[in-house]
């Protein structure tokens, strides 16, 4: 007992530690059909700070976590006029990772506070008011499947994929050593992750009803960001480079942009716009003032 308690505290301060160590900055590119970026906008405008895991509530509002007052919020900026708010203000934790919950005007994001403790919860747009959503797992990284369904990345001696059904209070392990990535799939009920099991990461899907899963592609090497479009074509970053795969008419991965003329490096979360015309892209802070 005491060494799974030991286990379960390890992961939850070493999540602690990669999320809040890294400065970061969430830039706004323009996405033409052949995935090429322009237009780079620095969004977050926060140097020598996190801010990460970008994801659109829509096509003109972007979410993110944003650091402020040591420590990290859910914020939310508007596209089109450039205000910026706040969703939460967690003064004894900090929130990571929010996302569009589905048929609701709500996000979940993981909620980490200073004891601790680890949950997802629910937040309520105009408010911010919290609620929990899944009380037994310590989840990482999650996405939404439908509106009562999750699939999540659970810590713990090796990550875990998980599938919570939120209505009949379940949940089934699928998986073990998996990647942060997780995606819904457009233009089906399935979602990607990624399998970690072998020496070369492995791109997958799964169906949640099932259980099935299903080989797509490996991925570059060391390469696990990643996002779809709503064409079905996978983006990838690695370094500088964003690299493309379409599963239907691609037969491997090629270069779809570099961001080394934009004097940006180190690509980590990137997520899509709905209408596929905007994606924004985390890059590391340069060094260089």
């Amino acid at each position: 007992m005491k060494k799974t308690i030991f286990i379960v505290l390890f992961f939850i301060i070493n999540s602690y530690n990669n999320w809040a160590q890294p400065s970061t900055e969430v830039y706004l590119f323009e996405l033409n059909k052949n995935k090429e970026v322009t237009n780079p906008v620095n969004i977050s405008k926060n140097p020598g700070f996190y801010d990460n895991q970008p994801s659109f509530l829509d096509n003109n509002t972007l979410l993110f976590s944003s650091t402020r007052n040591e420590q990290t919020d859910i914020r939310v900026v508007n596209l089109l006029s450039g205000e910026n708010r706040w969703i939460s203000n967690t003064t004894n934790g900090s929130e990571y990772s929010p996302l569009k919950i589905p048929g609701k005007k709500a996000t979940s994001a993981i909620r980490l506070d200073k004891d601790g403790k680890q949950l997802l919860y629910s937040y309520n747009l105009k408010n911010g008011k919290p609620k929990v959503l899944v009380e037994d797992l310590v989840i990482g990284y999650h996405v939404w499947a439908d509106k009562s369904k999750i699939v999540s990345f659970v810590l713990g001696e090796e990550s875990s994929l998980v599938v919570s059904d939120l209505k009949n209070k379940n949940n089934k392990t699928i998986q073990k050593n998996i990647g942060r990535s997780l995606h819904k799939i457009p233009g089906s009920s399935k979602i990607s992750f990624i399998s970690k099991a072998k020496k070369e990461w492995g791109i997958w899907s799964l169906d949640p009803v099932s259980g099935e899963t299903s080989f797509i592609i490996n991925t570059p090497e060391g390469a696990e960001d990643m996002c779809w479009t709503p064409d079905g074509t996978i983006l990838i970053g690695k370094g500088n480079i964003l690299y493309k795969y379409n599963p239907k008419k691609d037969s491997g991965w090629t270069e779809a942009s570099s961001l080394s003329k934009f004097k940006l490096d180190g690509i980590t979360r990137i997520s899509v716009s709905p209408d596929g015309k905007k994606i924004a892209i985390v890059v590391m802070e340069s060094e260089k003032k």
